[in-house]
């Protein structure tokens, strides 16, 4: 494992970010050295560690975000972009943004995920391990009625890979994906639609033939259940809410 620190920005100052990390610092006495909290100058100076971004002067109003406030959001994120490609940091850990404001202020993302695919390239993959569940999102923050037309069977295959990948790294020895059906019902055999049998099969099939443990496209309604049951490792979902709000639930 990396002896290098994670960097954690603040995520927008006014909002839960550096009260969540205070409380983690405080809890982790013996851990404080792993990471490198990045935000405004006097809440660095509050924790007595960190790197400080943004006026000196700047007052942080708690549950007000103003535009400063946006800036040094962005600011340290972009501070821990550079620091990981750089050799500095092992990692990111992320403080929450606010979104909306971001936007106003030129942030062009949807998310911070999109932010940090596009600092630092490849083909990332927008996954959670929690306690009890494995979920990785084939789109991610995307409008619902955009992801038909979004989702390919690139996307899906990325995905798979990356939970395998990922569950590997945990102890699996041939971790078992599930791969969420995009439409009810995984499209009832094209009664709901069609590209469960157009785009997901062939994908799965695909990955199959190369000796992977794949499953599906398996209804969503059902499979989080079975994932939990422990017939799955992870489950792919085929877009951001139908992978998120069980795990969220769960985990």
């Amino acid at each position: 494992m990396s002896r290098l620190p994670l960097a954690i920005p603040c995520g927008d100052p006014a909002g839960v970010g550096p009260d969540l990390i205070a409380s983690w610092l405080q809890a982790h006495p013996d851990e404080a050295d792993s990471v490198v909290p990045i935000g405004p100058a006097d809440w660095i100076a509050r924790l007595g560690r960190g790197l400080a971004v943004g006026p000196a002067d700047w007052i942080t109003h708690p549950g007000q975000p103003d535009e400063a406030g946006q800036l040094i959001a962005l600011e340290a994120m972009e501070l821990a972009a550079r620091g990981t490609t750089g050799g500095r940091f092992a990692g990111v850990v992320t403080g929450p943004v606010n979104k909306k404001r971001l936007a106003e202020v030129g942030y062009p993302f949807p998310g911070q995920t999109e932010f940090f695919a596009a600092r630092w390239g490849g083909e990332p993959v927008m996954a959670f391990a929690g306690g009890r569940m494995t979920v990785g999102l084939a789109t991610w923050h995307l409008p619902l009625a955009d992801v038909p037309r979004t989702l390919d069977a690139a996307a899906v295959r990325r995905t798979v890979r990356a939970l395998i990948a990922l569950r590997t790294k945990l102890g699996d020895a041939r971790p078992r994906i599930a791969v969420c059906g995009l439409n009810p019902h995984a499209g009832e055999g094209g009664l709901l639609g069609k590209e469960d049998d157009a785009v997901l099969r062939p994908a799965i099939e695909a990955l199959r033939a190369e000796g992977h443990d794949v499953s599906g496209p398996l209804p969503g309604d059902t499979v989080f259940h079975r994932h939990l049951q422990g017939e799955f490792d992870a489950v792919a979902a085929s877009y951001h809410d139908q992978g998120l709000a069980p795990l969220k639930t769960v985990d």
